[in-house]
């Protein structure tokens, strides 16, 4: 595994290789389509709103209730969310919270759409799904040097359109063919975009894995006992 010299602000901020030849731009797009498709899960619920409001006769508070909850969830949670991608890195982060979301998303669509209660559980564990934006954005920070973290943020966070997704599908599936479709069929996404993830992420070159905390600063950087990311 070569060294490669960080020339024009053109490659990660540090310049190593990792197996596989990946490359920043691979990287940010795997990165940009993971944040849209949980993000695509994590808005699932407010689109349909009103039709839970008719069918479980909900004040509008309790509709409201509904569509926060995963809302604050997943904003309160980016922070347990950040530090542990700082740990272990969105290599690893990216198709765990993928996964994680898949079981609410699959619990609402077949049974938690039943009731209020359920809703209010269902959403909660939804709110993983908008933790994704705390793994992307160091993730993709740590691939590129600083005079284009700009750009790169700006292109991850196209990644919101998957709030997008969900309002113009949601509602047409459900009366398609009933409320459990847009939950199964983001399910399988999110599942198809974790063995993705699996299998073609990379953390940036240089980036120390967890193990670091117990090796010396001279034994990482020669990478003679630490687990290579």
């Amino acid at each position: 595994m070569g060294k490669v010299e960080t020339t024009g602000g053109t490659g990660p901020a540090t310049g190593t290789l990792p197996t596989g030849g990946a490359r920043p731009g691979v990287m940010l797009g795997l990165a940009t389509v993971g944040f849209a498709v949980n993000f695509w899960a994590w808005a699932l619920l407010s689109p349909l709103g009103p039709k839970f409001k008719d069918v479980l006769l909900l004040t509008p508070f309790q509709q409201a209730l509904v569509v926060a909850v995963p809302v604050v969830v997943g904003s309160l949670g980016r922070i347990p969310v950040g530090a542990l991608t700082d740990r272990y890195g969105g290599r690893i982060m990216f198709p765990l919270v993928s996964l994680a979301t898949i079981v609410p998303v699959l619990y609402l669509g077949l049974a938690g759409h039943s009731s209020l209660a359920g809703l209010l559980v269902g959403g909660f564990f939804l709110g993983i799904g908008g933790t994704s934006f705390a793994v992307g954005v160091p993730f993709v920070n740590a691939w590129f040097p600083p005079q284009r973290r700009g750009l790169a943020i700006g292109v991850f966070g196209m990644g919101m359109g998957g709030t997008a997704i969900s309002a113009l599908t949601t509602v047409k599936l459900v009366a398609a063919h009933g409320t459990a479709a847009p939950f199964v069929v983001t399910a399988a996404v999110l599942a198809a975009y974790a063995v993705l993830a699996a299998l073609l992420l990379r953390d940036a070159p240089g980036r120390a894995p967890s193990c670091t905390r117990f090796c010396s600063a001279a034994t990482w950087r020669s990478r003679s006992t630490c687990p290579r990311t």
